[in-house]
């Protein structure tokens, strides 16, 4: 089992950056692909952005494509989300998710298909 602790969000205005970082301890960390997801009031939890575990594959939802750069850091058992260019919109609760599977790029976005989660760190961006 792999436990996760989300950290770095915050409030900032649209146009400004903020790095999350998710903290792994339990099992090897390099064994796990990691997500990071996101969910806005009333709506459902959606992917953002999945590193595989060496760091090799990377896939990120379109709406973010371009403004968020996911890494990972194997050495330090963390994964970070670098968010640039922030839009309102972007405001939701952040959450990482680690997996051991092997996923196609159609499979890393859904949410099933991770087994471990974070509680989440809260992002709200001002217009």
């Amino acid at each position: 089992q792999v436990q996760l602790v989300e950290s770095g969000g915050g409030l900032v205005q649209a146009g400004g950056s903020l790095r999350l970082s998710c903290a792994a301890s339990g099992r090897t960390f390099s064994s796990y692909a990691m997500g990071w997801f996101r969910q806005a009031p009333g709506k459902e939890r959606e992917f953002v952005a999945r590193i595989s575990r060496s760091g090799g594959m990377i896939y990120y939802a379109d709406s973010v494509k371009g403004r968020f750069t996911i890494s990972r850091d194997n050495a330090k058992n963390t994964v970070y989300l670098q968010m640039n260019s922030l839009k309102p919109e972007d405001t939701a609760v952040y959450y990482c998710a680690a997996t051991p599977r092997v996923m196609t790029a159609a499979q890393a976005m859904d949410v099933i298909r991770y087994d471990y989660w974070g509680q989440g760190t809260q992002v709200t961006v001002s217009s």
